[in-house]
């Protein structure tokens, strides 16, 4: 018997063991409305302990069942439908895990339809000051779920964080659900699901290779993030990921940078890849004749997302909304700086000094860098990639002083295209922000709990840094016949 053919059984069997907690709560309450249990992995407040210990053997069985799969993945599937097929069913499955460790889609949806039933532009309208100025809750709380969900959410009294693209999208899915909350966020999840298997296809075709599709598709980190909790950023590596099919594939700048365009008018970070897909694009021209049509482009990727703003602008306060999620300090090295801040007095603005810093080092750096960038001359798509993925690093980890574990979702785009070390980091990475959340599932989403979890993230970040080097140091002992 085929040992390795009963590990997918067992990665669905642990994957339905997330989903119970969820079922219970569904038995018991019959509606996710007004459901708000962010960090409760049984979805209440009680035994937290208990909660921590369960979320962490799951996600422990989980992760090493994603490792063996990978590892068996040429005995146990025999073409690549069945791996869509597999990764399928197990993202069906996260479709009923309710979102126990963010609350953002509730938002992603109170906006949503604060636009498309009321009217109203959610980049100077909050749902908080619409409700408020309307009757209050008790006027929509019958007839209307989704608005008033998002009236509960902890962003209520905030515009719009987003671009306009995202609030676009938004509005044609809650426009569908008629205020109903269940089946707002099962349209949510199942969309979500079907952009997963998506990213699939598109890593596939542009790669070729099955094992990054495996790599991808049964990620524990992206099941959770992308599914469970119904994170946009799975919307943003779709777009990514097109863009990239376009330039690599039908060797179409328009398109790619049209489908770049609209994932930065999700979230702008996806304004980094911009030069390094211009320049590798024009690799063959000469250096001048590059700058010059980078420039070009580059107008035509501005105009294509300026465009996307004229759904929503009225004046430049539509950005006010984007530009608060810098002023909020959580999970990030700024912690650190905010704990200083609170001990010693006379170290008031810490953080924003090195913020300010961090900002200014990242600009001059990443300037310089594409300058050099464009006068190379030989230039492989493959540098480019890795180029680019350290600056999503530091962007990530440096300039963000409000970083969330999903953010690191930004790093897929990149990863299929780095060396198998840096590879493996990556992918380690992604798994202990998982582990790393459950400080928070522990003692509660205080803002100070942020330090413990960049601890935790430091060390597993080590840790996996360490496997990597003892893994590498005992292939080459293999292969020089040492051991």
């Amino acid at each position: 018997m085929n040992k390795s053919k009963i590990l997918k059984p067992l990665f669905i069997i642990v994957s339905v063991m997330f989903v119970i907690p969820s079922i219970i709560y569904l038995l018991q309450n019959k509606t996710v409305f007004l459901f708000n249990e962010c960090m409760n992995f049984f979805l209440n407040d009680t035994n937290r302990f208990i909660q921590v210990i369960t979320y962490i053997v799951l996600l422990t069985i989980l992760t090493i069942l994603y490792f063996l799969i990978i590892k068996n993945r040429k005995k146990i599937f025999k073409s690549t439908k069945s791996i869509y097929l597999f990764i399928g069913i197990s993202a069906f499955i996260f479709i009923f895990v309710l979102p126990f460790m963010s609350s953002d889609v509730f938002y992603y949806l109170g906006i949503g339809r604060l636009d498309s039933e009321y009217g109203q532009n959610p980049y100077y309208t909050t749902i908080m000051q619409f409700v408020d100025e309307n009757g209050g809750i008790g006027k929509y709380i019958e007839n209307d779920t989704v608005l008033i969900q998002g009236y509960a959410n902890v962003w209520t009294d905030t515009t719009v964080v987003y671009g306009p693209v995202w609030t676009f999208i938004c509005k044609i899915i809650a426009g569908i659900t008629f205020g109903n909350i269940d089946f707002a966020l099962f349209i949510f999840k199942l969309i979500s699901v079907a952009l997963h298997i998506l990213n699939c296809y598109l890593i596939y075709k542009i790669t070729n290779k099955k094992i990054f599709v495996l790599i991808y598709g049964l990620n524990p980190f992206i099941l959770l993030e992308g599914i469970a909790n119904v994170h946009n950023d799975l919307y943003i590596i779709t777009f990514v990921f097109t863009s990239l099919y376009f330039l690599l594939k039908k060797k179409n700048i328009c398109l790619s940078i049209l489908f770049l365009a609209i994932a930065t008018s999700i979230k702008y970070f996806t304004i980094l890849l911009l030069p390094f897909i211009l320049i590798y694009h024009f690799r063959n021209e000469k250096s001048l004749t590059r700058l010059k049509k980078c420039i070009i482009y580059g107008i035509i990727f501005v105009i294509f997302v300026g465009i996307t703003y004229l759904l929503y602008v009225q004046d430049l306060t539509v950005f006010n909304g984007i530009a608060s999620q810098q002023d909020k300090v959580a999970k990030s090295i700024y912690v650190i700086s905010n704990i200083i801040d609170d001990q010693f007095n006379n170290i008031q603005g810490l953080s924003s000094l090195i913020n300010i810093v961090a900002m200014i080092l990242f600009i001059i750096t990443y300037f310089f860098t594409c300058i050099a960038d464009l006068i190379k001359d030989k230039i492989k798509f493959r540098e480019e990639m890795n180029i680019a993925n350290y600056f999503l690093l530091a962007f990530i980890f440096v300039l963000i002083t409000n970083f969330q574990p999903w953010y690191l979702m930004w790093l897929i785009p990149t990863m299929m295209w780095q060396k198998p070390a840096n590879l493996k980091l990556i992918i380690g990475i992604l798994i202990v922000s998982q582990f790393a959340n459950v400080v928070f599932m522990l003692m509660g989403e205080a803002w100070q709990n942020g330090a413990i979890f960049v601890l935790c993230m430091l060390i597993g970040t080590l840790i996996c840094t360490a496997i990597n080097k003892t893994n590498k140091k005992s292939k080459l002992m293999k292969k020089e016949n040492i051991i």
